[in-house]
C-alpha cells in the first residue's frame, strides 16, 4: 500500500522535474543526487532518483528548494513541504554533494560550504558579530556541533559530536570537545 501511495505521490512531483531540468544549479543538484544515491545504495536514472528522494525525504526537498529559490519553489513547498526545522541561510554558498543525516534543528549560516558536505542533526553553523565560517570540501559535521564566527574549517575535516568550534581547523583534521581540539591530523593522533 505504501509503495502505491509513493507512486501516486510521484505524479504530483512532475513540476519538480521541470524545475530541475531548467535549474541554473542543475550541476549541483546532480552532485546531490549522486551523493544520496551512493549513501543510500540506490541506483537509477537522475529523474527516477530525484523523484525517489523528493518523495521520501523532507531534508532532500529542503536542499532542492534551496538550490531553486523563487516563487515556483514556494508554491511547490505548499503541497510537497520541506523539512521545517532544517534551515540554510539564503546567502550561504553550498557546493554540490550535500548529504544529511536527518538534520532536525540544524542551521547552516556560513559564508560558504564546500562540496561533499555531510551534516547531522542539532548542528548550528552561524555568525558572531556578522562574521560567518567558511567550510572546505569533504567536511563532516556531527550531531550537536556548533561552528561559529569568522573561522575556516579545512578540507577533509571531521567535527566530532558535541564539538564547539571557534578557531580555525586545518585540512585533514578530526576535532572534538568544548572548546574543540585537534585529536588527529593527517591520519595521525596528535
Amino acid at each position: 500500500m505504501r509503495k502505491l501511495l509513493i507512486t501516486v505521490y510521484k505524479v504530483f512531483l512532475i513540476p519538480h522535474i521541470i524545475l530541475y531540468k531548467f535549474s541554473k544549479n542543475k550541476r549541483d543538484i546532480d552532485k546531490d543526487i549522486d551523493r544520496w544515491s551512493d549513501a543510500k545504495d540506490i541506483r537509477g536514472g537522475k529523474i527516477s532518483l530525484l523523484l525517489n528522494f523528493l518523495a521520501n525525504s523532507t531534508d532532500f526537498r529542503s536542499i532542492f528548494y534551496f538550490r531553486n529559490r523563487g516563487m515556483i519553489s514556494h508554491v511547490l513547498n505548499v503541497y510537497c513541504p520541506k523539512e521545517k526545522y532544517f534551515k540554510i541561510d539564503i546567502t550561504t554558498k553550498v557546493g554540490g554533494g550535500i548529504l544529511t543525516g536527518h538534520p532536525y534543528s540544524t542551521i547552516l549560516n556560513a559564508d560558504s560550504i564546500g562540496e561533499n558536505f555531510y551534516v547531522n542533526h542539532l548542528v548550528t553553523i552561524g555568525a558572531v558579530d556578522g562574521k560567518r565560517p567558511t567550510i572546505g570540501d569533504n567536511v563532516s559535521v556531527n550531531t550537536g556541533s556548533i561552528i561559529i564566527g569568522d573561522i575556516k574549517i579545512g578540507n577533509n575535516s571531521v567535527i566530532g559530536a558535541g564539538s564547539v568550534v571557534v578557531k580555525d581547523v586545518p585540512d585533514n583534521c578530526v576535532v572534538v570537545g568544548n572548546p574543540a581540539r585537534i585529536i588527529k591530523k593527517d591520519g595521525k593522533r596528535v
